[in-house]
């Protein structure tokens, strides 16, 4: 059952920022399909809704010679379907069409995809499961519990819960920055440095501060990506969120590699930037066996249990899959 909760809908990202660091506990909402299920379930609990949807200018898509830009607004079907995204970053594109359902990319946003939280079923489920990320303290049931979908990477004592988006892995294989608005002004995030790993207080999930607004997402021109895929497996083959994803972009010099960037998603605490893999190739000449054991050094040093420790060899097959469509692309 949903707390009582006030409304408030800005016209400008001042207006919102401001209300925002003013109201103790205010929530900002787009197309709200994640926090709407959030605040069903008690586990957000805003005294304050802010809806952003009001504020012009946040959903154009843009390209200029060094950069992309999109407005965090703009809706996730729309940059899927973009022909600009589509065309010259396919990886971008793919990751939000394979993300959730036709009627929820219709309402969701591309800034708040990337703010998304876990799908673990111990955050979710309430009572009796204790979860540190919903109760701060109360311990995490994950750990003595089935976590076949859980973190491989980047987990701790406290919590192993994984990062479930799509739309960040891809974003992270290239490079992208998150534009915020905040109120020191507005500054610059890697979309690497975005999210952090639970260590002792996984209830802080990003680097945002109070009233921080995502505004823009910008995203560096390069040839890699138009060579570029998002490959997603999962239980089943649409509506699920990844057991593996990879996102891969190659330049490719004659048959060798030259520029190649993979990006890990639905085994980590937040995105990972595979680098040990990507160095593993470059310079390379390209074959099946190489793309495998860039896989293998992808998903070197992980932390497995009897109920997950399938996902590795499944994640080595899908980087090596995503490796070999990007090739066939360049």
């Amino acid at each position: 059952m949903m707390q009582p909760f006030s409304y408030f809908r800005p016209t400008s990202l001042a207006e919102a920022v401001n209300s925002a660091a003013r109201v103790q506990n205010a929530r900002f909402i787009g197309g709200g399909t994640t926090l709407f299920d959030l605040m069903k379930l008690d586990i957000e609990v805003p005294t304050t809704l802010i809806d952003v949807t009001a504020i012009p200018g946040l959903t154009g898509i843009e390209a200029e010679t060094h950069q992309l830009i999109i407005g965090a607004l703009a809706r996730m079907s729309d940059v899927a379907a973009h022909p600009i995204v589509r065309d010259q970053y396919p990886a971008l594109s793919e990751s939000l069409w394979k993300a959730a359902s036709q009627q929820l990319r219709n309402m969701a946003t591309v800034g708040g995809n990337l703010l998304q939280r876990t799908r673990c079923p111990y955050f979710r489920g309430g009572e009796p499961y204790r979860c540190n990320k919903r109760a701060p303290g109360s311990g995490c049931s994950a750990k003595d519990g089935i976590d076949r979908g859980l973190a491989l990477f980047g987990g701790s004592d406290a919590c192993i819960a994984n990062y479930p988006g799509d739309w960040a892995i891809a974003l992270l294989a290239f490079d992208a920055e998150v534009e915020v608005v905040g109120l020191g002004g507005v500054r610059r995030i890697r979309v690497e440095d975005l999210h952090r790993e639970p260590g002792t207080t996984p209830h802080i999930e990003t680097v945002l501060r109070p009233g921080d607004f995502i505004s823009r997402i910008l995203v560096p021109t390069t040839k890699s990506a138009r060579a570029s895929t998002y490959h997603k497996i999962r239980d089943r083959e649409s509506y699920a969120f990844a057991l593996t994803s990879a996102a891969v972009g190659v330049e490719m010099d004659g048959k060798r590699f030259g520029d190649i960037r993979i990006a890990l998603g639905g085994v980590g605490a937040k995105p990972i930037r595979a680098r040990a893999a990507e160095a593993l190739l470059k310079g390379q000449p390209y074959s099946r066996e190489i793309a495998l054991q860039a896989g293998e050094a992808a998903f070197s040093g992980v932390r497995t249990s009897p109920h997950n420790a399938f996902r590795v060899p499944l994640g080595i097959q899908t980087v090596a899959d995503a490796i070999d469509i990007a090739v066939k692309r360049a």
